[in-house]
């Protein structure tokens, strides 16, 4: 039994990676919900990671794993202070849809 990514094969790693991040861009540009928008530049990052893991895996070198780790650290990080303002944002207009944030400006 060999390595996984050669039964697979990093063709399909590269076409789900690019479905995924399709699915991100439609969700950034056609959703008007900020969690659903926040979601969906989550998945983007997640489709990149895939394929930095797949990449990595493929030449056989654990840097691109290594970054990955890094990346979900931020990414961690990341949504705890987008979350945070989210409800910040909730509690002072009621409504988290990026429709009603332009009324926040000066």
């Amino acid at each position: 039994m060999g390595n996984i990514l050669n039964q697979i094969g990093i063709e399909n790693y590269i076409f789900l990676s690019v479905v995924l991040f399709c699915i991100g861009v439609f969700g950034v540009l056609y959703r008007r919900n900020s969690i659903i928008v926040f979601m969906s530049i989550e998945i983007m990052l997640n489709a990149v990671n895939l394929l930095f893991v797949a990449f990595s895996t493929y030449h056989q070198d654990a840097q691109g794993q290594v970054f990955v780790f890094f990346s979900m650290a931020v990414a961690a990080a990341e949504v705890a202070v987008g979350l945070a303002i989210l409800v910040s944002i909730f509690r002072n207009i009621g409504s988290i849809s990026i429709d009603n944030l332009k009324n926040l400006k000066g």
